[in-house]
């Protein structure tokens, strides 16, 4: 268990990704892949790769419980916390102020430029990490073919759905194609303190999720089990929780410009897209004179499930990494985990970025940055911003 120094180092490595995380959950993976396991070498490729399909697994918000898992492996519960708090930050804030100030701001053509080269950016950013991921854990014909057929069954049959398939399907896969190629690790019981906080935590989940669905209680009531109820019931993170906030009757309240500005400004953002929620609470909160209270609510309310969850079944996760006979089918996941990061690469990082040949260009620069010159990502970060805003401005 970390130290009190020790929790503050890790909110202050998540809050300086959330600061400069840009490009939405498939982006994160990148910056994290490179900051953790590259760099720092805190988490193992193969752990990191686990992690990933496990939050894809997961309803909620994949990226944040990434980093939340992250934390908890540095840190315990309290270290899942001190990463939520650091990633999260900095584009709650920005979503406050957004709700506070910027809704009736006028468009600027420097501002969408900006963030056009910041997308492009991500781009590089992913695929650096594609590149690094798979060759850790693509290497031989047979990972690779678990790989490549992933990333062509997403790419055929794009859903949330599909996803979960394919990692289950390559978990089959890999007992069978890599038994004996992947060593497992020293073997341990899941202790009974785990245990029974993983009940708790999946009990309380439970238990939320009813409250939440039978709207009992005042406005605050109302508005937090809004918020709960899209983060219990989201699969694949980001874009896809925008229909099921749609669809909340107190949401629905909101004007549709108002509703799709903020959703607009969300993906402009470092950091997670279910910031969202800050926006859409401060908006709700003014109407009852509550706005910062609202957007506090509102927030916590939409990670709240998903915290529960990874937190529920992490400990039974680690134990299962540490049999033996789970590593060929961890394998297969891991080679998994590369093909969905390639399938997104594909689409939609790819398309909503790279628009002609000057975009092809700059991508070709960043990555020539990030690989050979080693340039850190809060330089590149800024050089990107300023790249896109630099037409507008002229």
């Amino acid at each position: 268990m970390e130290t009190v120094a020790g929790q503050w180092q890790i909110f202050r490595d998540f809050l300086r990704l959330g600061c400069h995380s840009f490009g939405g959950p498939v982006a994160h993976i990148g910056y994290f892949q490179r900051e953790f396991v590259a760099r720092r070498k805190l988490v193992g490729e193969e752990d990191f790769a686990g992690l990933v399909a496990l939050c894809h697994f997961l309803p909620g918000p994949s990226s944040s419980q990434l980093g939340m898992a992250i934390g908890y492996r540095r840190g315990g519960v309290p270290g899942s916390v001190s990463a939520f708090l650091g990633f999260t930050l900095p584009s709650a804030l920005l979503m406050l102020a957004a709700a506070l100030w910027l809704v009736r701001a006028p468009d600027s053509a420097w501002l969408g430029g900006a963030i056009h080269g910041l997308k492009v950016f991500a781009v590089a950013v992913v695929a650096d990490a594609l590149w690094q991921m798979g060759n850790k854990l693509s290497r031989g014909w047979r990972r690779g073919a678990i790989t490549a057929v992933v990333a062509a069954f997403v790419l055929a049959w794009p859903s949330q759905w599909t996803q979960v398939a394919a990692i289950g399907g390559a978990a089959l896969a890999g007992t069978v194609l890599l038994r004996g190629r992947a060593p497992g690790l020293s073997r341990r019981r899941l202790d009974a303190a785990s245990g029974v906080g993983s009940g708790a935590c999946l009990l309380s989940f439970a238990l939320l999720l009813v409250i939440a669905l039978g709207g009992w209680g005042g406005y605050l009531a109302e508005l937090s089990g809004s918020f709960y109820r899209a983060g219990a019931l989201v699969f694949g993170g980001g874009h896809v929780v925008l229909p099921l906030l749609e669809q909340q009757p107190l949401i629905r309240q909101l004007p549709t410009e108002d509703f799709l500005l903020g959703y607009s400004l969300a993906q402009a953002m470092p950091g997670p897209l279910f910031t969202f929620s800050t926006y859409l609470g401060s908006l709700l909160g003014q109407q009852a004179g509550l706005a910062l209270t609202g957007a506090a609510v509102a927030t916590l309310a939409i990670f709240l499930p998903g915290w529960l969850l990874l937190l529920g079944v992490m400990p039974h996760w680690q134990a299962l990494q540490r049999r033996p006979a789970a590593a060929a089918a961890i394998a297969g996941v891991g080679a998994a985990a590369v093909g969905l990061l390639l399938a997104a690469l594909v689409d939609p990082v790819w398309p909503a970025a790279i628009r002609d040949g000057g975009d092809l260009w700059m991508l070709a620069a960043f990555f020539a940055a990030l690989k050979l010159l080693r340039w850190p990502v809060w330089l590149l970060v800024i050089v990107a911003g300023l790249s896109g805003a630099l037409p507008g401005l002229l």
